[in-house]
């Protein structure tokens, strides 16, 4: 049976997932809906677990679905489950998605531990989508 955790996506998104930390409790609902499994949560003090902690989207792995931030309802039916209730994610267009990693916060400690791997990471996800003729416009909203 395949690893369903670890398989690349088929194709290049047009959009991906940001969950800005600052706005994120680390519920985990939008990993618990994540068909993929491209979300994990982060702990800043893994000695109390729930305490500062919050979500992070794997990009190399993000089928850009939208499924994190609501469940689209029936055509009749005007109303969406919102799967993040406090707005913490949005989705982004591949060729935004550096500056995107630039504004992501978080604690002081981990945004200054982080930031040079997310930023490689948006930026090989940008050259891919390049590299591929992928359209990345989009208004972010889905």
């Amino acid at each position: 049976m395949p690893d369903l955790e670890k398989r690349p996506r088929k194709k290049l998104p047009k959009r991906l997932a940001v969950i800005d930390p600052d706005r994120c409790t680390g519920c985990g609902a939008c990993a618990e809906v994540c068909p993929v499994g491209c979300i994990a949560r982060i702990e800043q003090y893994p000695d109390a677990p729930g305490m500062q902690s919050w979500s992070e989207v794997d990009w190399d792995r993000c089928i850009g679905c939208g499924l994190c931030i609501r469940v689209p309802g029936k055509r009749s039916d005007p109303y969406r489950l919102a799967v993040c209730p406090w707005e913490a994610i949005e989705m982004v267009p591949v060729a935004k998605l550096a500056e995107a990693a630039e504004r992501i916060g978080g604690p002081p400690q981990v945004v200054d531990a982080n930031r040079r791997r997310l930023l490689a990471v948006a930026r090989r996800q940008m050259r891919l989508a390049r590299g591929a003729g992928t359209e990345t416009g989009g208004s972010g909203i889905l």
